[in-house]
């Protein structure tokens, strides 16, 4: 098994997790806001110590980092935060499973942008695979118990808009890990999440002391909580970026629909939830599109 196979399977993995933590701390009151932004808060220092030590142990100079690398690193952690954002408020719509399985309306946006940004392509069989994940999706786009109407409602739109800025995200983080000017793949993705969650840690701060007066004491002051969030964050990152490095982001992001099955999992275990037999085919979809890119990738 490949190398950002591993990477990326860990990192869904983590990701669930977190993802979990998120849910918690909006209904123990923090809000969409709060909890969004203990996502970052304490990713960020512990991303910039591993980054330094990954620069001490090397004994080389700093990649440099041109101004391209500065465009797609930021561009990414903006559009991280939008999805982020949209898919914790997801939470209110639907349940937890479901909510996850929205945000991978990206995966086909991934393809897109890559080809169109950084001229990468996947095979026609690849961009198959893609599509089954899609087709599973589709089938979790309405509310349960809904018969007729229209498929579009609150829940789908916010799905819709988190999977379209994750993939733009990904993007954003291949481009400025390969934008970077020496050093080797780990550095690099080290690099690039410490420039990116110094960022988004700072620009949230601002956005809530703006929008939702408190908001940041609330979340400091349940710092045990947020502390695990961003870890668990840091980590999934890492992971991510790790990969995006070392992989097309349209494929990273395919296999990394394995997250649904362990959110479905989560669901089942520690929310008590169920899905309908209609959300099950969706998921087995899902399930056989991650197969065949382990396959094809």
């Amino acid at each position: 098994m490949e190398l950002w196979v591993i990477i990326t399977l860990a990192a869904a993995a983590v990701q669930t997790v977190r993802f979990m933590l998120q849910k918690q701390l909006r209904s123990a009151g923090l809000g969409t806001g709060g909890a969004t932004f203990s996502r970052f808060l304490f990713a960020a220092p512990l991303a910039a110590a591993l980054a330094g030590a990954l620069i001490v142990a090397s004994g080389a100079p700093a990649p440099g980092m041109p101004a391209r690398f500065w465009a797609f690193a930021l561009s990414g952690g903006l559009m991280q935060v939008v999805a982020t954002f949209a898919t914790v408020a997801l939470f209110a719509e639907r349940n937890f499973a479901v909510g996850i399985a929205f945000t991978k309306t990206e995966t086909v946006l991934v393809a897109l942008f890559s080809l169109a940004v950084l001229g990468e392509a996947v095979s026609l069989a690849g961009f198959a695979a893609i599509l089954i994940g899609v087709a599973g999706v589709i089938l979790l786009s309405r509310p349960p118990g809904a018969a007729g109407g229209s498929p579009w409602n609150r829940a789908s739109a916010l799905g819709l808009l988190a999977g379209a800025a994750f993939g733009a995200s990904a993007i954003g983080y291949r481009g400025a890990s390969l934008a970077l000017e020496g050093g080797g793949f780990f550095l690099r993705a080290a690099l690039t999440l410490a420039v990116v969650t110094a960022s988004q840690t700072i620009g949230m701060a601002l956005w809530l002391r703006l929008t939702e007066p408190g908001a940041l004491g609330r979340v400091m002051a349940s710092w045990r909580k947020t502390a695990l969030v961003g870890i668990t964050g840091m980590l999934g990152s890492l992971g991510w970026f790790t990969a995006f490095t070392l992989q097309n982001a349209a494929y990273v992001r395919a296999l990394g629909q394995v997250e649904l099955v362990f959110s479905v999992l989560a669901a089942w275990l520690v929310f008590r939830e169920r899905s309908s037999g209609r959300e099950l085919a969706g998921i087995a979809l899902i399930a056989l599109s991650i197969a065949a890119i382990v396959l094809l990738a």
